[in-house]
């Protein structure tokens, strides 16, 4: 499989954008929190990438679904329970290649209630491709996805192609499709590319394998004031224990290591640059990609089940 989300030697300034992430850096320069979730996923005969978007800030929550090779704004299903509100249909670049992509964008206010079920339909190829989504008795966390109470499919060929939330039922029979019947059909996620704010201490959650546990990761520093000259650690915590530990940041503000997660090797990238000469509200970019096993391993010590090609993104924003 091509890795689309490889490393480069300056991943600060290098990184790879292959994601239609135009809601997320308008969270971002808002001052909301948002996350990128992209899955593979088989979609009009072809494996297509799939991007899910997350936004919220104090107000309201957003969400944004995208799919590759998609063409057109899209249109509203009445044929499964309706349209949503205000949902807005987006093309990317139009046409049906593989490269563009159409989106489906949803805003949940807390007054708007029916805004937050609908359905709306794409072209993919020439095949009708469906979003479906029920948020109306979503809960949320501190993150910007919901937690639980709610699902979001994406049907292709009669089939549910991937489904998000744990209200799979409700999904199945209101879509009136069936799952992947291939479990090399099944959805995979690829990439989280989220975006955090606080003043010390920024937290997210991952899984790096599709079978594994999700683990709390923690970003912390000794001191919040990171431009007055001080003395600044910076910790790396997976699950509570210390996993990198950045003595003098100012000094090595960029690196990167190699950490072990349940016997999974897990390379981590940091640029905190900015953090620290930067000006007004300023960035730091952790990367996380897990290593693919050495060829030498034989099939008895190594269950390719237990690799995905994945890759977190986190982009740690400082506010004062």
């Amino acid at each position: 499989m091509q890795d689309l989300f490889s490393v480069p030697s300056c991943f600060s300034s290098g990184e790879k954008h292959h994601l239609p992430d135009a809601t997320a850096s308008a969270a971002t320069r808002s001052g909301q929190s948002a996350v990128t979730l992209v899955y593979r996923a088989e979609i009009a005969g072809q494996s297509r990438l799939v991007t899910v978007t997350w936004c919220r800030n104090l107000l309201t929550h957003g969400m944004q679904v995208s799919i590759e090779g998609s063409a057109g704004g899209g249109r509203d299903k009445t044929g499964v329970g309706g349209g949503g509100g205000r949902e807005h249909g987006g093309n990317g670049q139009g046409g049906g290649d593989a490269k563009s992509c159409s989106a489906c964008k949803v805003e949940m206010q807390p007054w708007h209630f029916w805004r937050k079920y609908g359905a709306k339909q794409f072209q993919v190829d020439g095949r009708a491709v469906d979003v479906v989504w029920d948020l109306r008795a979503a809960r949320f966390s501190d993150e910007p996805e919901p937690a639980s109470d709610y699902y979001v499919a994406v049907v292709s060929d009669e089939e549910v192609v991937l489904l998000l939330g744990n209200q799979k039922k409700e999904a199945f029979r209101r879509t009136g499709s069936r799952p992947s019947l291939s479990l090399q059909d099944a959805a995979q996620l690829v990439c989280k590319k989220e975006h955090v704010f606080s003043k010390k201490r920024f937290l997210t959650r991952a899984r790096f394998n599709d079978k594994g546990k999700l683990h709390d990761i923690s970003i912390e520093c000794s001191s919040g004031n990171l431009t007055g000259g001080m003395d600044v650690d910076m910790a790396i915590k997976i699950d509570g224990c210390v996993s990198v530990l950045v003595k003098h940041l100012q000094w090595k503000f960029r690196g990167n290591d190699c950490i072990s997660i349940n016997k999974m090797k897990v390379q981590v990238y940091w640029d905190a640059h900015d953090w620290l000469f930067g000006t007004g509200l300023r960035q730091a970019l952790f990367i996380f990609k897990p290593e693919a096993p050495p060829s030498l391993l034989s099939a008895s010590s190594f269950d390719d089940d237990e690799f995905s090609d994945f890759c977190l993104f986190l982009y740690a924003w400082k506010v004062e």
